[in-house]
């Protein structure tokens, strides 16, 4: 086990923390060790939540060194993993019995905890949220004990406890329902804002993921569709320039030169070009994401989808914000977990995103009352204002959740400043 004292950063840089000292456990009774001797502790996965659900100035345990495959069941395709194995590790652990996940987001760097844990999502209609893809989780909890949680032991911490913010204790194993290894058939290309808006919510249902990314001075947008096929492997060719590469320079053009962002945003038809690809799910799923941001989501029911949306980007042109990214629209189905930001309804999953170097207050304050007029929830992981006040009159089993967490965990040991401003009234 190694033991470090040194300032933490997230991944967008825009989350800190001076923690009295980071431990890298490697074992789980080491774990333990740890839990029953510190009063205050946070648990970092890959750091790529943009909201301060890490940042704290007592204990912090990463859990990079407690990752991997424990067992895999071909008969109910499912596998037991290490809860801090990242994401972008599951396609080389999964193949030996051909499975994968039943989905994921564009993003592959998270580690299994820190995804589930946030309702981290991809995209898609008829498809849930990582977090009910859990069939069952170890959890540690703060006076060092570990129990197994599924729909049949410790049920009710299961049952609540899918998405906590690592609030009720430390996700140490966690137990995946996949599915048999499959191929997808990606196509990107622009179409008219217009056309997209007027046929989006058919070609939700005509398609398994559609997703879609509109500029604030563009009258196109970047439409993404994946299905399931049985076609050859057509890999996917990368431009060069890459897009991320593009992306960053507009970014830093923009940053630098404000009055530049329509001009640069009317020349994506000389970028953006068709593209389709072939390949298994874990290649086609994870686009490269190197240029840095912060982001605010929320999950808006889904028919009110459209109307926030352009109200959002209405709002962004009127103030001729310098934000070069898209705005991204995904859909997401509804789940019966507790802390789910799809509690019990499909929802339109909305993302502003600003560049790492430029302010993002601006924005974010400009668009958070919208997603909050038509019923939004925020998304744990990503930038948000919302308290224990707001939050209660969004989710219907907040007060159940609420006690579980009083009686696991009596002494707030996994509560920093911001889940306490969650939390607590």
């Amino acid at each position: 086990m190694t033991v470090m004292t040194q300032t933490w950063k997230n991944w967008s840089g825009g989350q800190s923390a001076k923690p009295q000292q980071i431990y890298y456990p490697d074992r789980i009774n080491a774990l333990q060790q740890i839990v029953q001797c510190h009063s205050k502790i946070r648990v970092v996965g890959a750091g790529h939540s943009f909201s301060p659900l890490v940042a704290t100035n007592d204990t912090l345990i990463s859990l990079d060194n407690l990752q991997g495959l424990i067992s895999q069941d071909r008969s109910t395709c499912q596998s037991q993993l290490y809860a801090g194995t990242r994401l972008y590790t599951l396609a080389d652990m999964l193949q030996p019995t051909q499975q994968a996940l039943i989905n994921q987001g564009d993003i592959d760097q998270q580690s299994l905890a820190g995804a589930v844990s946030t309702g981290t999502h991809g995209t898609g209609a008829s498809l849930q949220c990582l977090s009910a893809m859990l069939a069952g989780f170890e959890l540690l909890t703060a006076d060092g004990e570990l129990l197994w949680c599924d729909a049949n032991e410790h049920a009710e911490i299961f049952n609540l406890g899918r998405v906590a913010l690592g609030s009720l204790g430390i996700l140490t194993k966690v137990t995946m329902q996949n599915r048999p290894a499959y191929r997808l058939h990606e196509q990107q290309r622009l179409f008219p804002l217009r056309e997209v808006l007027d046929n989006i919510m058919t070609w939700k249902d005509q398609h398994r993921h559609v997703e879609f990314w509109a500029f604030l001075h563009a009258d196109q947008v970047i439409l993404k569709t994946l299905d399931d096929t049985t076609d050859e492997i057509l890999p996917r060719k990368e431009p060069f320039p890459s897009d991320d590469t593009i992306l960053t320079l507009c970014c830093e053009l923009v940053r630098l030169f404000p009055k530049l962002n329509a001009t640069l945003q009317s020349t994506l038809k000389y970028f953006v070009k068709p593209m389709q690809a072939v390949d298994w799910s874990a290649k086609i799923f994870p686009t490269p994401r190197n240029t840095r941001f912060n982001e605010m989501e929320y999950q808006i029911p889904v028919e009110q989808g459209i109307a926030c949306f352009e109200e959002v980007l209405a709002t962004l042109q009127q103030h001729q914000v310098p934000m070069f990214f898209p705005i991204e629209f995904r859909f997401v189905k509804g789940d019966d977990i507790a802390l789910s930001p799809f509690y019990e309804r499909d929802s339109v999953s909305i993302s502003i995103h600003q560049y790492h170097k430029q302010d993002y207050q601006q924005i974010f304050s400009l668009v958070e009352p919208i997603f909050l007029k038509y019923q939004g929830r925020p998304h744990w992981g990503k930038l948000h204002t919302q308290t224990a006040k707001t939050l209660q009159n969004l989710y219907p089993k907040w007060g159940e959740f609420q006690q579980l967490r009083q009686q696991l965990d009596p002494s707030q040991k996994w509560l920093n400043p911001h889940l306490q401003n969650l939390f607590l009234d």
